[in-house]
């Protein structure tokens, strides 16, 4: 126990709850770019086909180990209507929260905030991250002047220190969520067993590049009761350019919500889970 505890201390393995987030948004983006051929430019107004406000997600965080399964804490994840500077817009918000048994070994408070258009054009995000004894805030503000996509980016890190960082370009730019938001109202039906797809995503400090793997289709059966028919992806992680691992695995429903049913993360450590549980 003491070892895993100081594993997760030092900050290798310890963010179970920030590759679950990025999980959420990254094979959202996938239906999202799966749809366009040519550049995506500054404001991409969207038709909202997949949620509404009102809407609540709910999952299960697991970790395996010495041969069990242990519930670690749980997420969720709503939609809500609201005000941002004077103009009724979209809220959702995605909170991790581990429980007392966890909470011995490494604590688990991070909290996600987007504002975006009601064409899922995005405004404003913030990510404040409690993990272990280190807090954490992605901070990004969204303009778009003379057709152009400004990024303002602020960071905190865990020596309580600000960063401010700007990104300008032609192109669309998103943050976790509102790709999130984005990209379920498309659909998937164009891929193949085994295509990669490479996109670049933006936190307070940086873009970082993703590369997700397209596994097939299989059902399942979630922690709700329900099985349903989903789509497999996985997450590589590059420790060296030549070197790939799997990351993460994860389901998600074939049908137009696009709902992530189920997670798995391969860590140093052992394994962790975040199955859903409830949704409306």
């Amino acid at each position: 126990m003491d070892n895993v505890k100081d594993k997760m201390a030092n900050g290798k393995d310890g963010h179970v709850a920030h590759k679950v987030f990025i999980l959420l948004c990254i094979f959202n983006f996938t239906f999202y770019i799966s749809h366009f051929t040519s550049p995506l430019h500054a404001q991409c107004p969207t038709e909202n086909k997949a949620f509404r406000a009102g809407e609540r997600l709910t999952y299960d965080l697991y970790f395996h180990w010495k041969f069990i399964w242990v519930k670690c804490g749980a997420a969720n994840y709503t939609f809500r209507s609201a005000n941002y500077q004077g103009k009724s817009v979209l809220r959702n918000d995605l909170l991790f929260t581990s429980n007392k048994r966890c909470d011995a070994v490494f604590t688990m408070r991070d909290t996600l905030i987007s504002y975006i258009t009601p064409q899922l054009v995005p405004l404003y995000f913030r990510k404040g991250s409690l993990e272990g004894k280190h807090y954490t805030v992605d901070e990004v503000w969204y303009t778009y002047p003379n057709g152009k996509s400004h990024v303002k980016q602020h960071f905190l890190n865990r020596h309580g220190e600000w960063s401010e960082h700007h990104h300008e370009s032609d192109d669309c730019n998103y943050d976790m969520l509102s790709i999130l938001s984005l990209a379920r109202s498309f659909n998937s039906k164009n891929y193949k067993v085994g295509q990669r797809i490479h996109f670049p995503m933006a936190t307070g400090k940086k873009v970082e590049e993703q590369t997700l793997v397209y596994r097939g289709k299989k059902d399942w059966k979630a922690n709700d009761g329900k099985t349903y028919h989903c789509l497999i992806f996985s997450l590589l992680d590059y420790e060296e350019k030549s070197k790939e691992k799997e990351l993460l695995r994860f389901f998600v429903t074939d049908d137009q919500r696009h709902l992530p049913v189920r997670i798995d993360f391969y860590l140093r450590f052992g394994t962790a889970k975040a199955y859903l549980v409830k949704s409306n």
